[in-house]
């Protein structure tokens, strides 16, 4: 059995021959650097550290060559394919980071990282320790993002939901160690000296007195070195990328006093306060402990579709059924869903009838009825019925992953407002450290023995944690309610635009209207008989995935048809029998449109002229009505490609004054331009083809869950259930946000300005100071879990 490293415990590589005396006996380590750092504590008489560890040391940084080649293994094809999102030159990864601690880290990490050449996009999620990472692959591989990291001070893998939460759980379990180990040595030292604080046994002789303060540097130094590491590795972190983070006024302040206690112990003079030590990181631990439960429950809230997320399948393979790993399943299998299990793929139903449950994704519980050739999504509960599915995307691109893909980006993408309290915090935290000296120098000429805990108290009480988490953890708490309703955010800022909105567009195909079109006349001037207009529509139509086509698709297409072309928002083409016809909006047709066709919106036309017009007719959707109404406050413009007959007619029906009609995708565009030129700020909610333009120009875009891909890649914001009436939630909820985020940041400064100067001015001992800190810190992240109601 191979060796383990004295002090880090890793396996010691047979070649390897490093060794120290530790505790009067040879230890064998696996490198240069745990060596070093083995024989920097024994040489200071430190070495009862290893006596009380209750864990192995981090590993010494390997050599960086040698850590770049062993994650190099990240570049692999077959791990790329399932961690990495690729769209031509750009890759797009969500990581699992460690070592997060604050807001601090994650605006380290972010800053760091835009530095390397290649990277599109950074965003940090400190609240589920997740990063969103995107660059240029040509430029970029995975192992250098990963590889720089690590320089930082991080440790990020691919994300796996079974290995966050088994990280989650470590970091939880060292907490606790740390918590444990800081609050039993408080005790200890303590005890040894209460009865110097009160004398309650008599007159206490010098030697006694300094036979208790080596009791107590002995029981004080683990925990310096082991409880209170995770605020030294954290402003370490800040230095070596040349900034200030959160936990250097705290490192300051903890070095200063224990360095103190060590030079009064030894030299048997002046004061030492080990018992305050052990006290202030028993009190920041319990803090940071607090916090990092309850940001790890909201973010939980807003993952727990994760939970939902299908790990086996049973695969039809020649009417033998196979269980496998639902990642394994391919385009075109089937797999079998019995009643009580989850549907593990995106896919269609092939044969049988079932109700499922789709609340995990739509945010409705009411049962949905299915039935063969219905679409199915990963993650909906099989509550009645067995179904044979057949698999149309992989797991990796169902819409169940990719709902969790966007929400973390969303959650890693900063309003403006938290990007200043970032700036801001850096800047205090600079600010906070001059104060501290300064008061530190005032107070040695008003009262030396006071002047050292004066700056302890100044550096611990104003340390600007609560103004890091102000914004994260509304938006986390924020977003995790809108998942919760069948809401999904691609972008968290989006929540701080919808505040802002003053304009609204609204499309009417499919967002007003329900999409599912009827003929309901066709106008012939000709002696043709109807049916034969109709049945060269639906041939040529049954090309076609715009909406407009299934009003056709009842119809017989007995004719072929070649070279067929779709112009977008506009029509189609194609030759049947060597002839070229043409079927769209009146601005697709070559020839003037009769008058006897004016209230048609779709016309077929031939080399010889206009054939004949169709009416083809949409239902209203019935939460339209009720959603207009609530939006009465804003500017509410109707923008349709649709003929001005319809168009007004809706608009008429929902009480909407302003409507545009025969709106191309270019004119669409202009008229979202044009409201931003007068300085709207434009929401646009469309479900389309030819939305994606618009949606992506407008300040705040909102599409259906039921819309074109192109509308939901191009829309910050999708209604999964195809609700309209949940914008009004939206809406809420984004004002809600706003408002917890201005409460959080006006209490945290306010916070630290009361506070200065009661600790400038000596009114506020340094565990007082650690107390307000903590309570600052809670108030804000309570605040906020507010917003999950």
């Amino acid at each position: 059995m191979l060796d383990k490293c004295f002090h880090c415990g890793l396996h010691i590589p047979p070649q390897i021959n490093f060794h120290t005396d530790v505790l009067g006996k040879r230890q064998a380590f696996c490198c240069p650097g745990c060596s070093a750092v083995a024989e920097a504590i024994v040489n200071n008489g430190l070495e009862d550290y290893y006596h009380y560890r209750s864990e192995f040391a981090e590993k010494a940084p390997e050599n960086e060559d040698d850590l770049l080649q062993k994650l190099k293994i990240f570049d692999d094809d077959s791990i790329l394919q399932e961690f990495v999102e690729s769209h031509d030159d750009a890759s797009e990864i969500q990581l699992t980071i460690s070592g997060i601690n604050c807001a601090a880290c994650g605006w380290l990490i972010e800053k760091q990282l835009v530095k390397l050449t290649g990277i599109i996009r950074v965003g940090v999620n400190v609240s589920a320790r997740r990063a969103s990472v995107k660059w240029d692959n040509q430029h970029l591989k995975l192992s250098q993002i990963l590889n720089h990291i690590e320089k930082i001070g991080y440790h990020a893998r691919p994300f796996q939901p079974e290995q966050h939460e088994a990280i989650f759980k470590q970091e939880n379990k060292a907490f606790l160690k740390r918590l444990g180990l800081a609050g039993l040595m408080t005790m200890q030292v303590m005890m040894l000296n209460i009865g110097v604080f009160f004398d309650l046994f008599g007159h206490i002789e010098p030697q006694t007195k300094q036979y208790f303060n080596w009791l107590s540097l002995f029981l004080t130094t683990p925990v310096m070195l082991y409880s209170a590491s995770e605020f030294y590795t954290s402003a370490m972190r800040g230095l070596r990328a040349r900034t200030v983070n959160m936990d250097m006024p705290i490192t300051v302040a903890l070095g200063i006093t224990y360095i103190s206690g060590v030079f009064a112990t030894a030299q048997n003079t002046g004061q030492t306060y080990f018992e305050s030590l052990c006290m202030l990181v028993f009190l920041l631990l319990i803090s940071r402990y607090l916090e990092h439960s309850a940001r790890y429950k909201a973010a939980q809230t807003s993952a727990n579709m994760l939970e939902y997320m299908p790990t086996t399948a049973t695969l039809i393979n020649d009417d033998v059924l196979k269980p496998v790993l639902a990642k394994s399943l391919k385009l075109g299998q089937l797999v079998l869903v019995k009643t009580g299990e989850l549907v593990p793929i995106d896919g269609v139903i092939t044969h049988g009838q079932g109700q499922l449950d789709q609340a995990m994704i739509t945010g409705e519980f009411d049962l949905v009825s299915k039935f063969t050739g219905d679409y199915v999504l990963a993650g909906s509960l099989n509550q009645l019925g067995t179904l044979t599915v057949q698999v149309t995307a992989s797991l990796q691109q169902s819409t169940l992953s990719q709902i969790s893909q966007l929400q973390t980006q969303a959650m890693s993408t900063k309003p403006r407002i938290a990007s200043l309290a970032d700036v801001f915090s850096q800047y205090f935290v600079v600010a906070v450290l001059l104060i501290a000296c300064i008061s530190y120098v005032v107070w040695l000429q008003i009262d030396p023995s006071e002047a050292l805990w004066v700056m302890v108290a100044v550096l611990i009480a104003t340390c600007p944690c609560a103004l890091g988490l102000a914004t994260p953890s509304a938006l986390s708490c924020a977003i995790a309610n809108l998942n919760g309703k069948g809401v999904l955010l691609k972008r968290g800022d989006a929540l701080e635009q919808l505040t802002l909105v003053d304009w609204i567009g609204l499309d009417k195909t499919g967002t007003l209207t329900e999409g599912k079109f009827s003929l309901t006349q066709c106008i012939n001037p000709s002696a043709e008989p109807d049916d034969f207009y109709i049945e060269l529509a639906a041939s040529i139509e049954q090309y076609s995935s715009h909406p407009i086509a299934q009003a056709f698709s009842q119809y017989n297409s007995p004719h072929a048809v070649t070279e067929f072309q779709s112009e977008m928002g506009k029509g189609v083409s194609g030759l049947i029998d060597g002839t070229l016809y043409k079927l769209g909006a009146a601005t697709f047709i070559d020839f003037q449109v009769p008058e006897s066709m004016r209230n048609c919106n779709v016309f077929l036309q031939s080399d010889c002229g206009i054939l004949c017009g169709f009416l083809l007719s949409d239902t209203l959707r019935p939460q339209g009505e009720s959603l207009i109404g609530s939006l009465k406050p804003y500017c509410v413009n109707l923008i349709s490609g649709d003929i001005a007959p319809i168009v007004k007619s809706v608009a008429n029906q929902l009480g909407i004054l302003n409507w545009l009609a025969e709106q191309s995708p270019q004119d669409k565009l202009h008229t979202i331009k044009k409201a931003q030129a007068k300085n709207h700020v434009v929401l646009m909610v469309g479900d389309g083809i030819n939305d994606g333009p618009v949606l992506a120009q407008a300040d705040v875009s909102i599409t259906l869950g039921a819309g074109s891909d192109l509308a939901k890649t191009s829309a910050d914001i999708v209604l999964l259930d195809n609700d309209l009436a949940k914008l009004q939630i939206i809406f809420s909820i984004a004002t809600r946000c706003k408002t917890k985020i201005k409460q959080n940041i006006g209490w945290a400064i306010g916070y630290n300005l009361l506070i200065l100067p009661l600790a400038v001015m000596g009114l506020l001992s340094p565990w007082m100071a650690v107390l307000g800190m903590s309570l600052s810190s809670l108030i804000v992240v309570v605040n906020s879990t507010r917003l999950l109601k």
